[in-house]
């Protein structure tokens, strides 16, 4: 069991506990120290750090999970330690939480195409007061026992290459690390192997302000996890780490705080985030 956890999502995305809740499983499981990194949505963040007020030991970090579409793969960018009070990171999100329930109603109106018949309602009534995503089509398909499991959705409907996908508004990954700089924030690169080549992307991201690489990942090899950390020190980038927990299908999925992230991994983006403030104050 592990005390940090760096990558974790909520109802306010596509998480099945509310940020209350997410963050009362996380202190009782014992972990020290966890990130809310909703996809594209900061909306959990202030409930879920009130909530964190109720465990003096146990510390979270407001963070965000933004999506990207490239030629090579899908590449996200996690922002940690975020002002999500600004406007411009808001209003962006925003656009993107929009983005995603048109793009999750065409992939609806695709499987009825297909003879699969959910109903749009229920995703909704599933996703509740989050953004709607994926694994809220996903779940809705299980509950009809259209699939068997949750993967069985994405590998058979809904992944990038299946018959009702349906592509996002797009931001490339420079993008999404500015994006994240302008709220403030530390920009790090997801779980980086769902990239092909992901060295190849490294260069420009740097240059935009990326500061680390997710090496440390539920589904990791240990050759995965050296690799990442010879690119991580080329390339002079904090290694972080996570679960990427969502807890929809725990049969299936690594538990919250079930990667062992370094401490030492905080602590460098700590020390990173207060540079940055002391930056701010004296400007």
């Amino acid at each position: 069991m592990g005390l940090v956890d760096l990558h974790v999502h909520s109802t306010a995305s596509d998480g099945k506990f509310t940020p209350e809740e997410i963050v009362a499983k996380a202190a009782r499981l014992g972990l020290r120290v966890m990130a809310l990194t909703d996809h594209d949505s900061i909306e959990g963040i202030v409930p879920a750090l009130r909530a964190a007020r109720a465990f003096p030991d146990f510390r979270l970090i407001p963070g965000v999970e933004i999506s990207t579409d490239m030629p090579e793969g899908q590449a996200h960018v996690l922002g940690y330690f975020i002002d999500f009070h600004g406007d411009d990171l808001k209003s962006a999100l925003e656009m993107f939480r929009n983005s995603r329930e048109r793009r999750a109603k065409g992939m609806v109106d695709k499987l009825h195409d297909l003879g699969i018949d959910i109903e749009w309602e229920r995703v909704q009534e599933i996703a509740g007061d989050g953004s709607v995503g994926r694994p809220h089509i996903a779940q809705a398909l299980l509950e009809k026992e259209y699939i068997s499991s949750f993967n069985e959705a994405f590998n058979k409907y809904i992944g990038q290459d299946g018959p009702a996908y349906v592509e996002r508004d797009k931001m490339t990954p420079v993008e999404a690390v500015e994006l994240i700089k302008l709220g403030r924030g530390l920009p790090v690169l997801a779980h980086p192997f769902t990239i092909n080549g992901p060295e190849t992307m490294l260069p420009a991201l740097k240059e935009a302000g990326l500061v680390g690489l997710e090496a440390y990942y539920k589904d990791y090899t240990p050759d995965q996890i050296d690799a990442l950390l010879k690119l991580a020190e080329k390339y002079g980038l904090i290694v972080t780490g996570g679960t990427d927990y969502h807890g929809i299908d725990d049969r299936n999925e690594v538990m919250l705080g079930g990667v062992d992230v370094p401490m030492e991994s905080m602590d460098k983006l700590t020390a990173l985030a207060d540079k940055d403030m002391l930056k701010l104050v004296e400007s």
